[in-house]
Order: structure tokens, then C-alpha cells, then sequence
């Protein structure tokens, strides 16, 4: 739910369109839990959830390290205080001039899920370090990351050998489990493939050092989720099951879990309608949609909390819209979301969770509507 900070915000800052507004102070919290529920791990915060300066600055502040998605991002990094050696460049899928600027920048860790993206590295930042990403099934994430990123376990056996080959070091291995993961034994089923490579390149006189255990953490949405303490306590469990008393190091990268539920978007309600005169579905539509905001609606994957001033009213089930002129800028129809009855045009709702992977997304100025309009507090 919105903090008190956040509500008093809104009560004294008016802005035409909607807005997201991220309470610093959340972040904190976050940040200091995952740092208690997995003290052996480093922080490596998702920049790409919401890059805002301030929040990067207070991340670096605390000691995170970060993970970046382009040049850009580590830039960003720079910026807000973290030097090379805490900056991972994390995408798999890097141009070899990209690679040559973030190695110049002092960045030495790198992902790759290809022998390809080894040979670009080789000659674009000789000596540096690499991970290999395992692919993973992704069951019990509302939002699986298993085709685009990773290879099978096999491969990144022989994708780590040709980078040894190459004079990189071979590091480690890394995996995600889905975005918003749920499930907690996703991480063992992941640490047990992890803890293969690292067994048979061992073998080969090849020593890896480190498990980037990804991002997946989730936050709350209309369904609980478990504590960092859960996560942490399910991890750690199956490092020392897979890896015993030779633990390798270990990293994090929270993105949704950092900063989802420091935010909340404000928003108006700019049409009620029904498509004939016995339809018992209104259409709900709001001046924020999939193309200023709420991408994440995207085959309803992510379901947000709604807060409307009529929330002790009756509630029937109503589509949720956006306000572009795209036929695709329906937010909930599958399953449609309940709302009260009461609602009526011109109240402003408030839509929780909505503090990762919302501003970053939203297009530049589809149909005309300005970005979304984002406050750190």
C-alpha cells in the first residue's frame, strides 16, 4: 500500500497526467532485508527495473553493486557513485564495440550464453571475467525468462572451456528463475545444474568461483508472497546441499523485489462505458495504459492492487483500458477486474506496486501522451 510519504505527496502536488511516485525510504528497506536474508551474497541491483538517479545514488550509497543491461546503465552507475568493480554488464547480447567502451569504463564481468559471445569478449576485453547463463524452466514465475537468455548446462561447459581458452577467466555460472518467482525450490533445481558445471570443469583443472543467482524475488501484487528471509534461508539451504563447505561466491540481482513496492502510479478514471445496452461489463478506461506505464499488463501477467475512493462500495467485474487509440491498450479483459460501482469519471485511483518496470517502459510520446511522469521521494 501507498506509505504515509507517498499519500502526502499526492495530497499537495497536482500533475495533469498520471504518476508514479517511489518512496526512497521502501528502498532502503529492501535493500537492508535482502542484505540480512542473504548476508553472504553481493547486491547486484537490476538497474533496468527503474534506473532513477536517486534511487541508484541511495543503492550506492548502501553498497550495492549493480547490474547493467548497456552501456548506458553502467554509466548510469558511474554516475551515481559505483566504480567498475561493482558493475556487472549482465546482458548476454552485447555489440563487441559495446564491450570495448564498458571494458574502458573499468568493467570486467561480463554474461554469455555462447561461445560467439566469448570470442567478442576475447577481443574486446582480454583477461576479463565471464559467467555462463543456464537456461532454467521457470516454473512458478508469473513471468518466465527461459528462451531468449542461457543454454543447457552441457553447453555451458564447453561455453566456459573456450572462454579458458581464450585467456578470459572462466568465472562462474549465473541463472534466472523467473521474474516474480513464487516458488521457492526454483532456486535448488537451478543451483543443482549450476553446481554440475562447476563440478565438471573441475575436471578439466578449470576452477569457476561464482554463482550469479539472478534476479526473481517478487513483490507483493494482490497475492502474498514469502519474506527475503524465506528466499534466503531456501538458498542458502541449497548452496550447502550442492556445494557443502566449498560455497562459491555468490551474487543477487533484485530488480521487482527492490523497488515494486516503493511505487505507486496515480492515475484518473477517463470513461465508463458498455458496448451494448445488455452488457453486464463496463469498460473501464484510464489516462495510463500498456504504452505510458503498465507493459507489464501484457497477457495480464502482472495483476496490480487498484485503490479507488469507493473501495467499501459494491464491486462488479469491469475491463481495464488504457487511453490510446491501439486496440491492444487493454490492461485486464481476460480476467476481468473488479472495481466498485460507485466509480464514476474524474476519480483518481491509485495503482499499487508499481515502482519497477513501469516509467522504464513507457513509450516516448505514442498518440501524443507524454511519458509517464515519475517522483522520488
Amino acid at each position: 500500500m501507498a506509505t504515509q510519504r507517498i499519500r502526502d505527496f499526492l495530497a499537495t502536488h497536482r500533475t495533469e497526467g498520471p504518476c508514479l511516485i517511489v518512496d526512497l525510504d521502501v528502498v532502503r528497506e529492501n535493500y537492508l532485508n535482502f542484505e540480512k536474508a542473504l548476508p553472504q551474497s553481493r547486491i547486484f541491483y537490476a538497474i533496468k527495473a527503474n534506473p532513477a538517479p536517486e534511487i541508484l545514488s541511495l543503492l550506492a550509497s548502501l553498497g550495492s553493486s549493480f547490474d547493467a543491461a548497456s552501456v548506458a546503465e553502467i554509466k548510469m552507475a558511474l554516475a551515481a557513485g559505483a566504480t567498475g568493480d561493482r558493475i556487472s554488464f549482465g546482458n548476454t547480447i552485447k555489440k563487441e564495440r559495446d564491450i570495448a567502451r564498458a571494458y574502458a569504463l573499468g568493467i570486467s564481468l561480463y554474461a554469455v550464453d555462447c561461445i560467439e559471445e566469448v570470442e567478442k569478449i576475447a577481443r574486446a576485453a582480454p583477461g576479463a571475467r565471464v559467467f555462463c547463463r543456464v537456461l532454467t524452466d521457470g516454473v512458478g514465475a508469473e513471468w518466465p525468462l527461459s528462451r531468449k537468455f542461457g543454454c543447457v548446462p552441457a553447453m555451458a561447459v564447453d561455453v566456459l572451456r573456450r572462454a579458458h581458452q581464450l585467456g578470459l577467466q572462466a568465472y562462474g555460472v549465473s541463472f534466472h528463475v523467473g521474474s516474480q518467482q513464487t516458488d521457492l525450490s526454483a532456486w535448488d533445481r537451478a543451483l543443482s545444474d549450476a553446481a554440475a558445471v562447476f563440478r565438471h570443469l573441475e575436471r578439466e583443472g578449470i576452477s569457476l568461483k561464482l554463482v550469479n543467482m539472478g534476479g526473481g524475488f517478487p513483490t507483493r501484487y494482490l497475492k502474498d508472497v514469502p519474506t527475503e528471509q524465506a528466499y534466503g534461508t531456501a538458498v542458502f539451504d541449497s548452496l550447502k546441499k550442492y556445494f557443502g563447505n566449498r560455497i562459491p561466491e555468490t551474487i543477487i540481482e533484485p530488480g521487482r523485489g527492490m523497488v515494486g513496492n516503493a511505487g505507486v502510479i496515480r492515475t484518473e478514471v477517463v470513461l465508463i462505458s458498455k458496448k451494448a445496452d445488455n452488457d453486464n461489463v463496463r469498460w473501464v478506461y484510464l489516462d495510463v495504459g500498456k504504452f505510458n506505464g503498465l507493459t507489464e499488463t501484457m497477457d495480464e501477467a502482472i495483476r496490480y492492487p487498484i485503490e479507488t475512493p469507493h473501495d467499501d462500495k459494491a464491486m462488479e467485474p469491469c475491463i481495464l483500458a488504457g487511453p490510446t487509440c491501439d486496440s491492444a491498450d487493454v490492461l485486464y479483459e481476460k480476467t476481468p477486474y473488479l472495481l466498485p460501482l460507485s466509480l464514476t469519471v474524474g476519480d483518481e485511483l491509485l495503482i499499487h506496486g508499481t515502482g519497477a518496470y513501469t516509467a522504464t517502459y513507457a513509450s516516448v510520446a505514442f498518440n501524443g501522451f507524454e511519458p509517464l511522469r515519475s517522483y522520488v521521494i
